[in-house]
């Protein structure tokens, strides 16, 4: 059974930093790329950054680019979100997600590429 567990959402200020956590289990985790996503309330799920198995590829949203950085950790079973430089616009429930092909040579960018996915962590960024 797959299992993945995001941790570390909170509320901060504008301009904080918050690094997410998705503890993986119930899958060979260094076979499969990853994404985080988020859905703020009235709005769609979308794709916030995504990194390949290998860690060599990976994806940004433009609204994030150079803001966020994706990274996972193949030993801990666990990727990682770092965000930096938090607006408001940012405050959302983040999910993470697990590829549903194993070895996909790029950082899959798309919702419908993911079969798996967490329950997700609050982030919430004043002004």
């Amino acid at each position: 059974q797959v299992q993945l567990v995001e941790s570390g959402g909170g509320l901060v200020q504008a301009g904080d930093s918050l690094r997410l956590s998705c503890a993986a289990s119930g899958l060979t985790f260094s076979f499969y790329g990853m994404g985080w996503f988020r859905q703020a309330p009235g709005k769609e799920r979308e794709i916030v950054a995504a990194i390949s198995w290998s860690g060599g590829s990976t994806y940004y949203a433009d609204s994030v680019k150079g803001r966020f950085t994706v990274s996972r950790d193949n030993a801990k079973n666990t990727v990682y979100l770092q965000m930096n430089s938090l607006k408001p616009e940012d405050t959302a429930v983040y999910y993470c997600a697990a590829d549903g092909t194993v070895h996909r040579p790029y950082a899959p960018r798309n919702l419908n590429l993911y079969n798996y996915g967490g329950q997700g962590t609050q982030v919430t960024v004043s002004s």
